[in-house]
């Protein structure tokens, strides 16, 4: 038998080391889409732990009370009850902690300056608002 000549020998090599480059390639792909799927899941893992409705539940209540205050329907004591009760809901029913202070009415201004932090051990949220009323 007759072995093969040195063409033929230069084109098997060349036919195995783009075999061989093609599936090196096809698994960088797979390894790509694998992560991507990876990324995908998480991405949407943190939309889900973003706590929209309990932040605008919170501010919305929180500007509710400084209107109540500014237009001076509320007092100190009662301001000092509702924001141990938003403390509070917000502990045990969302173990969240959220801080708000609200400042004094400037007149000049018209308006008055509103800071509100909220904190679940995911999330954590700071805000200053001006609010005129």
């Amino acid at each position: 038998m007759e072995g093969l000549s040195p063409e033929r020998k230069e084109e098997g090599q060349w036919i195995v080391l783009m075999g061989f480059l093609v599936s090196i390639g096809i698994f960088f792909l797979a390894l790509i889409l694998s992560q991507s799927t990876i990324v995908g899941q998480t991405t949407a893992e943190g939309v889900l732990e973003f706590p929209k409705n309990d932040l605008q539940d919170v501010r919305a209540e929180i500007l509710d009370i400084t209107k109540e205050k500014s237009m001076g329907s509320l007092t100190q004591a009662q301001e000092n009850r509702v924001m141990e009760d938003i403390q509070n809901l917000s502990l045990h029913r969302k173990s969240a902690l959220v801080e708000y202070l609200i400042g004094d009415w400037d007149p000049g201004a018209g308006n008055r300056i509103v800071r509100i932090h909220y904190n679940n051990g995911v999330f954590e949220y700071d805000e200053t608002a001006s609010v005129r009323y």
